[in-house]
C-alpha cells in the first residue's frame, strides 16, 4: 500500500461539478493499493498517516506535531495509478489490485481509519470516479510511504516471533479472515 500525503490548507473533492467532500487545514492523502496489500498494509499505512510529524508546534518549531496532535482533518482518495510501471512512455497498472477488490479493501482503509482517530475528522471522494481533487499545498510539503513489501517467507517469520499477531487476509467480500 502507497500514501502520497500532502500537507494542506486546505482540499476538496468535486464529482460532476458538485464538492463531494471538502476539509479546512491538515492532510491530502492518495492511496494506492497493490494487489498483495493485507490488514499489515493497512495497519501501517494508517499509523504512519496519523503519527507522521508534518506540522510545527505553536512556538514555530518545525516537524513536531502530527495530524492527530494539531487535530486537523484528513481527507482521501484512492488512487490506483500510484502502482503504475512503464512500458516505454505508456502507464501500466498491472501491479495495482483490481478495482472490485480495492473498492472493500479502500472502504475498510477508511473505517480503520476513522476507529483509529475521529470519524468525522477523516473525508473522502467516490471510489472509482472521475475525480478533480484541489488543494492548496501548504509549504508545500509533500512526502510519501509504503508499506514493507513482505515475500511468504518473511510473513511466516513473523508471525512465528509474534504468535499472538495472526496474519490478517482480506477477501472479495470484504471480510477479514485469519
Amino acid at each position: 500500500m502507497k500514501a502520497l500525503i500532502q500537507r494542506v490548507m486546505k482540499a476538496k473533492v468535486t464529482v460532476n461539478g458538485e464538492v463531494v467532500s471538502n476539509i479546512e487545514q491538515g492532510l491530502c492523502v492518495l492511496i494506492g493499493i497493490s494487489k498483495n496489500d493485507n490488514l499489515m498494509d493497512m495497519e501501517y499505512i494508517v499509523r504512519k498517516i496519523l503519527s507522521a510529524r508534518l506540522f510545527n508546534d505553536d512556538s514555530d518549531k518545525r516537524w513536531s506535531k502530527s495530524v492527530v496532535d494539531k487535530d486537523y482533518e484528513v481527507l482521501c482518495v484512492s488512487q490506483f495509478t500510484l502502482y503504475n510501471t512503464w512500458k516505454g512512455n505508456k502507464p501500466d497498472f498491472h501491479n495495482a489490485m483490481p478495482a472490485d477488490e480495492s473498492k472493500k479493501i479502500y472502504e475498510q482503509f477508511l473505517e480503520l481509519l476513522k476507529k483509529s482517530y475521529k470519524p468525522e475528522k477523516i473525508k473522502d471522494g467516490v471510489f472509482g470516479a472521475y475525480m478533480q481533487v484541489s488543494i492548496e499545498n501548504d509549504g508545500p510539503v509533500t512526502v510519501s510511504i509504503e508499506s514493507p513489501v513482505r515475500d511468504e517467507k518473511t510473513l511466516a517469520k513473523e508471525n512465528s516471533r509474534n504468535p499472538q499477531r495472526v496474519k490478517m487476509n482480506i477477501n472479495c467480500d470484504g471480510d477479514l479472515h485469519s
